[in-house]
């Protein structure tokens, strides 16, 4: 009797923490899917937000956002801030400003979160001794950066495109073409953005990438990364004319880091053949690398990416 108690309370608390992490929103609804599986990497979470009044008689533009624990509400998140997702959509929205659009929040796996955003191809790129300069890095706490030696962003957006988008377009009356498909993110998940739309220009129209984590690890001194993923952007951009992509960054905490870097960036994309009609770079001073700074500038990627 005891044990079929004891069962009964881990039932109940399990479900009470599941139930606690499902986001609340002040407009919109939220689809939760709990332990999304996946052949390629570990289950996580999946919410699926949509407009307050989604029809699924009417098609949407779908904005794949990394990072996906951290889009609505703060109460769940680690440190009680959020991006606001639901809020900068809905007003966008109720002023006819952007297309009808649904967005496909993917959560990261916490330890894993590194290993799966790093880009795989300028990572593998290295030599033997310059790829264990970024596996045996420390954040400042100490902490490892990597939890296991394994890169697997590959993976990650194999199962974006090839799991994920097939779930959400046969399940909400969506628009599957490459032009109302955008991805989006910050720091690392804005890494993994424009990482997934040079590997899948034909699925990604747009992509949104906010405080670009470049450095990939936590400083640029004797860190081989930043060239080799540089030199991957300069073979692998997506053509301009069908695709668009926005970079941001702030001036202070790790946002510091990147100028440089971007400048660098920016100059493989004029080479391109990026314009200011499908291409903007930003720069927020006095910005720091958190949600608050990013939800304050969102509707600017928002409204470039879905703008009507």
């Amino acid at each position: 009797m005891m044990k079929r108690i004891l069962v009964i309370i881990l039932i109940m608390y399990s479900s009470m923490a599941a139930m606690a992490q499902i986001p609340k929103v002040s407009t919109g609804i939220v689809r939760h899917f709990e332990n999304f599986n996946s052949k390629f990497v570990a289950p996580r979470i999946i919410d699926v937000w949509l407009p307050n009044d989604y029809d699924p008689g009417k098609k949407y533009a779908v904005l794949y956002m990394n990072d996906g624990g951290s889009l609505f509400d703060s109460s769940i998140v680690w440190n009680h801030q959020e991006w606001g997702v639901d809020d900068v959509l809905g007003n966008l929205l109720s002023l006819g400003k952007i297309k009808n659009c649904i967005v496909v929040g993917a959560w990261n796996t916490g330890v894993t979160r590194h290993n799966e955003y790093l880009p795989q191809k300028p990572f593998e790129a290295l030599s033997k001794s310059k790829k264990e300069i970024l596996l045996e890095a420390k954040r400042s706490s100490g902490q490892a950066v990597f939890t296991t030696y394994q890169i697997i962003s590959d993976n990650y957006l194999r199962f974006l495109v090839q799991e994920l988008k097939p779930f959400i377009d046969s399940h909400f009356s969506t628009l599957p073409d490459q032009q109302n498909t955008f991805i989006a993110g910050s720091s690392m998940g804005a890494l993994i953005s424009i990482y997934a739309i040079c590997e899948y220009p034909n699925v990604f129209g747009g992509a949104a990438c906010l405080s670009t984590h470049w450095t990939g690890i936590f400083r640029a001194d004797n860190n081989p990364f930043p060239a080799s993923m540089l030199n991957y952007l300069g073979r692998h951009l997506p053509a301009p004319e069908n695709h668009k992509i926005y970079f941001d960054l702030g001036t202070e905490t790790i946002d510091s880091l990147y100028k440089p870097f971007q400048l660098k960036a920016d100059k493989k994309m004029r080479q391109k053949g990026f314009n200011s009609n499908n291409w903007i770079t930003k720069t927020y001073p006095g910005a720091d690398h958190s949600e608050r700074s990013w939800n304050k500038r969102l509707d600017i990627p928002f409204l470039f990416l879905l703008g009507n």
